[in-house]
């Protein structure tokens, strides 16, 4: 599935981008470390909920303890 990078616009593979930061319970995929850096600037100029991808709960279960 392909995204937008929502600071410079180019479409990426979610797989391949090169970082993707959760911000607002979205999942924002971006392309370059300096697309990281203006998002982690100002995420507020750049979190748009049509760009980004709701966040999923990671589920955790319990450690069985072997004795």
């Amino acid at each position: 599935m392909s995204h937008k990078d929502p600071v410079c616009g180019k479409r990426i593979n979610r797989g391949k981008a090169h970082i993707t930061i959760e911000y607002e319970g979205m999942n924002y995929f971006l392309c370059c470390p300096q697309c990281q850096a203006q998002f982690e600037r100002s995420p507020k100029t750049y979190a748009k909920p049509e760009l980004g991808e709701k966040a999923t709960k990671i589920q955790h279960y319990p450690v069985k303890q072997h004795n």
